[in-house]
């Protein structure tokens, strides 16, 4: 499927309101549509976030959600998505795992295993074909967070060791690399509970001519339930 590839404007934050169960997301500042898309939040099952896609000269990033039966391909604007309380948890006492913070502090935490309760978010790049970008390879470059606290994106080895993909925390952008027709899970870590804004866009060179694709800029937006 096609994805929308737009520019996305983010004119005044977004207001959440969180309360008896039910959350509902207001992008401030856009003007009411019969057209509109309503806001769809995710909070349990499995998620591409980022699902990039090389189509028509352009390379687009979307969300595939497998969340619902049959899966949909989603914009990214069009989606929350939430952090539940149940992701909480604390730092590990492991100097490895100083990215996430101090050492007994409450950190939340989408794990790279399957936790049925939580998203279980994944980077794909399932629809790109092999041999159409040079090394069959996608960069996924987060370039921007803003919100609540620092952001980290993880891979464990079998002994548990980390293997930090993104940190906020040390300084942005940081680029994970995919590889076309593959798509990978990792652990996503939020430092506090509230709002966050994570701006991602993915590039690519083209096997065939050389020349290099960029895709439009995509926000995602995070709530983390305290």
């Amino acid at each position: 499927m096609k994805h929308r590839a737009k520019e996305i404007h983010l004119r005044k934050p977004i207001r959440l309101l969180l309360g008896g169960g039910v959350i509902a997301a207001v992008l401030l500042g856009a003007a009411p549509s019969a057209q509109a898309t309503p806001v769809v939040v995710l909070s349990a099952g499995h998620v591409d976030i980022a699902d990039v896609a090389y189509e028509d000269g352009a390379l687009e990033i979307g969300v595939h959600d497998e969340t619902v039966e049959p899966d949909v391909e989603r914009d990214v604007d069009d989606v929350v998505f939430l952090v539940k309380n149940a992701a909480k948890t604390t730092v590990p006492d492991n100097p490895a795992f100083g990215f996430l913070g101090t050492a007994g502090k409450p950190v939340w935490i989408l794990p790279e295993i399957q936790n049925e309760e939580l998203l279980w978010p994944g980077l794909a790049a399932e629809e790109i074909e092999a041999g159409v970008l040079t090394g069959d390879s996608v960069t996924l470059k987060v370039e921007k967070v803003t919100g609540s606290g620092r952001v980290a994106v993880f891979t464990e080895d079998a002994v548990g060791n980390p293997n930090v993909l993104v940190n906020s925390g040390d300084g942005l952008p940081d680029a994970v690399n995919l590889s076309a027709g593959t798509h990978q899970h990792a652990s996503w870590a939020f430092q506090k509970a509230g709002v966050y804004l994570v701006k991602v866009r993915a590039t690519a060179t083209l096997a065939a001519s050389g020349a290099t694709v960029t895709s439009e800029p995509a926000l995602y937006k995070f709530v983390v339930q305290p």
